[in-house]
């Protein structure tokens, strides 16, 4: 499974459903959702600086995480951001592919 780390800024409807909510409540929403998609998440974290959450999951695909981003943006509450995240050893398969590249105007 490919992972990813979702990060998210509260509109200000979002922030008032947080505080009804508390993040506990939250957390374990995100969590079944990703588990519902095949997935499943490694950690969720809340911020106060540019992002609010921060959550690092495991899923089936691509597709799967464009499919929750649209899913939660949809719903509203929440403006999500998806960044695919790789593995050290991951980075090292990555080194290790030979392409050839040529630079523009070389």
């Amino acid at each position: 499974m490919a992972r990813f780390l979702l990060m998210s800024t509260y509109t200000v409807d979002g922030v008032k459903g947080l505080v009804d909510d508390g993040g506990t409540k939250r957390a374990d929403v995100v969590r079944t959702m990703i588990e519902d998609a095949g997935g499943r998440m490694e950690s969720m974290y809340f911020g106060f600086g540019e992002d609010d959450t921060y959550v690092l999951c495991e899923l089936p695909d691509h597709k799967t995480a464009a499919g929750l981003a649209i899913a939660i943006r949809a719903k509203g509450g929440l403006d999500v951001r998806v960044t695919p995240v790789l593995t050290p050893a991951e980075v090292d398969e990555a080194t290790r592919v030979k392409a050839e590249y040529q630079p523009p105007g070389a």
